[in-house]
């Protein structure tokens, strides 16, 4: 796999002292006018949103928040200048319904029970809500390449779904730094840097076969769709899950060349 996938519903980020914010004096008693569910969750809007539509479990959200345990334990800050990208299907429960309520530019403070953290303490979050981002949906094409598509002599097939601006192309020599989702055949995500909120950077002829070849057919700020056939991808590689074995397709921006 190119990087491994983001799994973790809270992700562990350094704690910097110059930013370390202090617990709010509400931590441990939210208060009276707190919107409270029947399962125990109590939220509370901090700052009004300027945006109009709430997440879902297809979104992505970039997100700056604090976490603290109950008894005032920092656990994790992303502060003024950083953000955060998480699926809103990977969030911890109480976190989920939280921001579930919640628009764009919105801040909201959430006491969250035990229960509904699925960490055997209960926590307080701030959450920030910068920006609600579709999750890379499957190509209505993903199940092979169409009449349209480009077949290399290897077997590669590939399509242009942007053009880019640049005029350089990669060699293997050169590092790359790329944004990309596969999936396969059957239209299931198994990878995604969009979805992680952050470019991958890797050597070009560090990767499968496929990316070797298709990478050095694009220009800095090009957008392509590859289908790669499994001898050119984890055909013959038996660590792998079976589907993985067989033809993948990737979405591919190609963001610079290093």
């Amino acid at each position: 796999m190119l990087r491994r996938l983001l799994t973790l519903a809270l992700v562990a980020l350094p704690l910097f002292a110059a930013e370390k914010p202090a617990p709010p004096a509400d931590l441990a008693t939210p208060p009276a006018d707190g919107v409270r569910a029947e399962n125990g969750l109590v939220t509370r809007q901090l700052v009004a949103g300027t945006g109009t539509v709430k997440p879902n479990e297809n979104h992505l959200l970039r997100m700056r928040y604090t976490v603290w345990k109950s008894d005032g334990t920092l656990v994790q800050h992303v502060g003024a200048g950083q953000t955060v990208q998480l699926p809103v299907s990977k969030m911890i429960p109480g976190w989920r319904q939280a921001v579930e309520q919640m628009v764009e530019g919105e801040t909201r403070r959430a006491w969250i029970p035990a229960e509904l953290t699925g960490k055997n303490t209960a926590m307080l979050i701030d959450t920030e809500l910068v920006e609600i981002v579709e999750r890379p949906a499957a190509p209505a094409d993903v199940a092979a390449p169409p009449a349209d598509a480009i077949v290399t002599s290897s077997g590669l097939a590939y399509k242009v779904l942007a053009p880019g601006a640049g005029k350089m192309k990669p060699e293997r020599g050169d590092t790359v730094v790329v944004h990309y989702s596969g999936w396969t055949t059957d239209g299931r995500m198994f990878d995604s840097s969009v979805e992680r909120g952050e470019p991958a950077e890797f050597p070009v002829d560090g990767v499968i076969r496929g990316w070797i070849e298709g990478l050095q057919l694009m220009v800095e700020g090009e957008k392509r769709r590859f289908w790669i056939p499994g001898k050119l991808a984890y055909g013959n590689d038996r660590t792998k899950p079976k589907e993985m074995q067989g033809m993948l397709v990737f979405d591919v921006e190609l963001i610079d060349i290093r």
